[in-house]
């Protein structure tokens, strides 16, 4: 029996939840879907927001022959075979999720193919694609930012599954599915199978039975990197390092886990060892240098480095304030003073009048001209 997921999935726009940008009145992806427009793009987003399912909707509407690979398990052999196989003169749309698990030379393999026309590709990542995918690859497809599902989204998701959920086992549904509709369904799913009512307690004795399993892109990817960013944090390299090597031995992307630990160097450590974002750079670099499996040592010496390096916030949290500000009061005009006198009527107008290099005053917008982000 196909799981529960797969058997309510929608088969339509009509059918779709979610992602009004892009599938909403005179949005790009509906007007393509219903122009039978033939394009190469890549679906940046979260999981479970309803990245394949579109992908499905896409290749029906054009009667093509939809190929379904995963870049994890997939290689160059397969590309050969949907390039040699008979279309019947259908189009080919090669739907490869995962697509920053591709290598360079994976990827290089693909782009003539995509070039040419013989395949159209709809990629899926919950990566930014700009890092992930090579220049020549990326500038033939558009991207579509995909973003998760809202609990309105997710309640009619809920009420899809044809299951009776009380209000309290919703709720907490609501905030264990993080806008992840798989997650959601899988939940629903596994808890009925083991308990057939759907209540509180029996959601939350599911989520600690050995019965539920997420895959990388799911649940458990989130909480993994969450317990190792969290362990650093703590200053605990016993359990960062426990965490590093889940990720590593679960097949996670050792640059996906590197990233982060540049993040981290300035987020969580900052002004007070500047050092650390330098050796967090540099363990970057030696990842997409060597690879697994050795790149799980430099992963290593980085992690114990973070671990133990004194943590200081203060840059990062006078940024989120300055950000606050941002918001709250939209386009405040630049003072006068700091403006570009690139012409005689600007000059004028007073623009870089009165400009001093080294002034104490501050060049703050009227507005919050007193405010301190940095302390």
């Amino acid at each position: 029996m196909p799981p529960l997921a797969s058997t309510i999935r929608p088969k339509t726009l009509k059918e779709f939840i979610g992602q009004q940008h892009l599938v909403g009145e005179d949005k790009p992806l509906k007007n393509a879907i219903a122009k039978k427009h033939l394009f190469s793009f890549i679906l940046w987003g979260p999981p479970g927001v309803g990245k394949t399912t579109l992908a499905k909707i896409y290749a029906s509407s054009l009667d093509a022959m939809l190929y379904e690979l995963s870049a994890v398990s997939a290689g160059k052999d397969e590309i050969r075979a949907i390039v040699k196989e008979n279309s019947w003169g259908k189009p080919k749309v090669l739907f490869l999720d995962e697509i920053h698990r591709f290598n360079k030379s994976q990827q290089d393999f693909l782009l003539p193919h995509v070039e040419s026309g013989e395949i159209t590709l709809i990629g899926a990542t919950t990566e930014n694609p700009s890092f992930e995918v090579i220049s020549p690859l990326l500038s033939r497809c558009r991207v579509f930012v995909l973003n998760p599902l809202s609990k309105e989204e997710i309640k009619l998701i809920i009420k899809r599954t044809k299951h009776e959920v009380d209000q309290e086992a919703e709720d907490w549904l609501l905030e264990f599915a993080n806008g992840d509709a798989r997650q959601t369904i899988t939940m629903i799913e596994n808890t009925h199978q083991l308990y057939k009512k759907i209540t509180l307690k029996n959601l939350k004795n599911t989520l600690q039975s050995k019965f539920l399993r997420y895959d990388k892109k799911g649940e458990e990817h989130y909480n993994l990197i969450s317990a190792f960013i969290k362990s650093m944090r703590a200053s605990q390299p016993n359990a960062a390092l426990y965490y590093l090597a889940r990720m590593i031995e679960a097949g996670e992307d050792p640059k996906f886990i590197a990233r982060r630990m540049v993040i981290f160097a300035s987020e969580d450590i900052g002004l007070i060892n500047s050092n650390a974002l330098l050796l967090a750079n540099e363990v970057f670099k030696a990842v997409e240098t060597i690879g697994l499996p050795e790149c799980a040592i430099n992963l290593a010496h980085g992690v114990t480095y973070l671990a133990q390096s004194t943590k200081d916030r203060s840059s990062y949290n006078a940024y989120q304030q300055a950000q606050e500000d941002v918001k709250k009061y939209g386009n405040l005009p630049i003072p006068l003073s700091l403006r570009n006198p690139e012409t005689k009527l600007m000059q004028e107008l007073g623009y870089g009048k009165d400009y001093e290099k080294y002034t104490k005053k501050s060049l703050l917008p009227d507005e919050i001209k007193d405010k301190k982000y940095f302390l």
